[in-house]
């Protein structure tokens, strides 16, 4: 019970402060969202009447007292270059990033874990050394490039994936096919994250004495991974999953742009260029609450799996 209220204070703390930083960075950036909106041909008076409505002329933590009070009940508010609701605006287009983003995590988790392993069984072989090549190259190559290079080659040259976007409700098979070469641009660098993770973590486990007494036993080397290494390795890999989701959900923002997916990283961007004050401050909270929530439930996930841990 301590372990859950700790928890729990610590990521109201944390919202908390994260939303202090998004709401007050936007606020001493140079520029007014008020003449932004309205206009360079905007009389003074319009101006003036604009930056009431917005409380923008009112001191920086009134204005934080009532944001946050309104984000609280569920009021994103209202998005000054679309003139509606945050709040509809984030749920049309959620979907699209969460959705890109699982689908990046779960080919990190597919492909990197036995990459990782087959990585640590042939540790100092040309097999294992070849692997470790693969896995820096994954790190060293931007998302963007790459996604750029992906595009080029299979969207444009062979045509194997469609450029024009169709929604989940109209075509699911298409929708999902449309998202999986930015799933796979944005999943190469954390399938190399996940395989050197777990290559340390499996070459750990292999010194500990029940892998020796496993050997003792005359079980397999395949068994003695996947059904005795594998298994003590959940918490440190349920550690690299709670690392990769903030990851994916930050690449998603450039990997949309690449690919020109109407997600919340194109509207983020969209808000940062007109400077939507609003529209901005909330996707930052909204994304930042994902990640923090998701941190959450995996250290309850780790009190769960292992009731000795109480950090």
């Amino acid at each position: 019970m301590i372990y859950f209220i700790k928890r729990i204070c610590i990521m109201i703390f944390t919202l908390f402060f994260v939303s202090v930083i998004s709401f007050s960075v936007f606020k001493i950036i140079p520029g007014d969202p008020a003449l932004s909106k309205l206009g360079i041909e905007a009389t003074q008076e319009q101006i003036d009447m604009l930056r009431t409505e917005l409380m923008l002329d009112k001191p920086l933590t009134t204005q934080y007292i009532y944001w946050a009070k309104n984000i609280l009940k569920g009021d994103l508010g209202e998005s000054i270059q679309f003139s509606r609701p945050i709040k509809e605006l984030i749920g049309e287009r959620i979907f699209v990033t969460l959705s890109l983003g699982i689908y990046a995590i779960l080919i990190a988790i597919i492909v990197g874990i036995p990459i990782g392993i087959l990585n640590a069984k042939y540790n100092n072989t040309k097999f294992g050394t070849i692997l470790s090549i693969f896995s820096q190259m994954g790190l060293a190559i931007p998302e963007f490039w790459l996604g750029v290079i992906f595009l080029i080659i299979f969207g444009i040259i062979f045509k194997l994936f469609s450029m024009k976007y169709i929604s989940f409700s109209e075509d699911p098979i298409s929708y999902i096919r449309i998202i999986t070469l930015p799933a796979f641009a944005l999943a190469i660098s954390r399938v190399s994250v996940v395989s050197r993770h777990m290559k340390n973590i499996v070459l750990e486990e292999q010194k500990k004495d029940y892998v020796r007494t496993a050997y003792s036993k005359g079980l397999s080397t395949n068994k003695i991974y996947f059904y005795h290494i594998l298994q003590n390795a959940l918490i440190p890999l349920i550690t690299i999953i709670g690392m990769l989701t903030a990851g994916v959900l930050g690449g998603a923002i450039i990997i949309e742009q690449v690919f020109n997916l109407p997600g919340i990283g194109t509207l983020l961007i969209n808000g940062v260029t007109t400077r939507d004050i609003p529209l901005v401050e909330a996707i930052i909270t909204y994304i930042a609450s994902v990640v923090v929530i998701i941190n959450f439930l995996i250290d309850m996930l780790y009190r769960i799996i292992d009731p000795r841990i109480s950090i």
